[in-house]
This record gives C-alpha cells, sequence and structure tokens, in this order.
C-alpha cells in the first residue's frame, strides 16, 4: 500500500480531466482525492497497491481526448489511514 502525490499540468482543467481521473481511480480501486489548483494545474492524491497508482500515472498522459497533459510529479506521501474512496474536492 502506497500513497502518491501527483502534479498533472497542461489542458486539464474546463476539458472533465477530473472526471477522467476519477473514473481510472475508481476502476484501480484507488482511493485518493483529485481537484483544481489556482494555477491551472490539477493535483491528485492517489492511495492504494503501487502498479496500480503507476498505471493511473500511465493513462493520466493519455488523458481522456480533451485533456493535453504537458507534466506530471508525483512522490511518495505518507499514507491516509481513514480515506475509504476517491472522490473530487472542489
Amino acid at each position: 500500500m502506497k500513497r502518491y502525490h501527483i502534479i498533472a499540468s497542461g489542458r486539464v482543467q474546463g476539458v472533465g480531466f477530473r472526471y477522467f481521473v476519477l473514473l481510472k481511480a475508481n476502476t484501480l480501486n484507488l482511493t485518493g482525492t483529485v481537484r483544481n489548483q489556482s494555477n491551472g494545474n490539477v493535483e491528485i492524491f492517489a492511495q492504494g497497491d503501487e502498479e496500480h497508482i503507476l498505471k493511473l500515472i500511465s493513462e493520466l498522459y493519455k488523458g481522456n481526448g480533451f485533456s493535453s497533459v504537458d507534466d506530471i510529479s508525483s512522490k511518495e506521501v505518507p499514507l491516509e489511514n481513514k480515506e475509504k474512496s476517491f472522490k473530487l474536492v472542489y
């Protein structure tokens, strides 16, 4: 079990990218959050099997057909033990 803090930059706001992340994370049985940042990036916390988190990161580069991801940064962070689902944060 791992937890990653992920930042996606590029054309990732106003194109359904957060909902794409939510769908992929749920498909991969991950918990965490996704939210827009004021600088135009999207911030993701993903927790679960490391293989599934790496698959999510790979899928982020592909995007949803409307988004265009220029860069992704990620780092491992401490686990959030009480987290039960993956959700959008506004």
